[in-house]
């Protein structure tokens, strides 16, 4: 499994952003997770979303309605609106076999898989 993530970026308060992630090695399994984390600095890391691979998600409570979660057969995305400062963050990529969107793996991080992350800065 290789994840690659891209799309980091220096935004003003307010707008949108994009992160995509290159993903190779999940799809020949039948059951995976797909996820971003974040951290910010300082901080524990946090999970942001995650999806299944029957396209079952769960959110970071605080972001619902602020970000979306999708993936075709090579990429998985986030999307995130009306950003704010706290948003900054490393944000990573994340894979685990054999999981579904119920599992702990969003609660407590412990996917097994990782890209090196891209950097998001929000300036007020």
């Amino acid at each position: 499994v290789q994840l690659r993530e891209s799309g980091g970026s220096s935004v003003q308060a307010g707008g949108s952003l994009g992160l995509s992630c290159a993903v190779s090695g999940v799809w020949e399994y039948n059951s995976w997770c797909l996820a971003w984390f974040r951290q910010a600095p300082g901080k524990n890391r946090e999970g942001v979303a995650l999806i299944d691979y029957n396209d079952k998600v769960r959110f970071m409570d605080s972001l619902k309605g602020r970000i979306a979660i999708s993936r075709d057969m090579n990429t998985l995305y986030l999307r995130m609106n009306t950003l704010a400062p706290e948003d900054t963050a490393v944000y990573y990529c994340a894979a685990e076999i054999g999981c579904d969107y119920t599992g702990s793996y969003f609660d407590t991080g412990k996917l097994e898989y990782w890209g090196q992350g891209t950097q998001v800065i929000v300036a007020a």
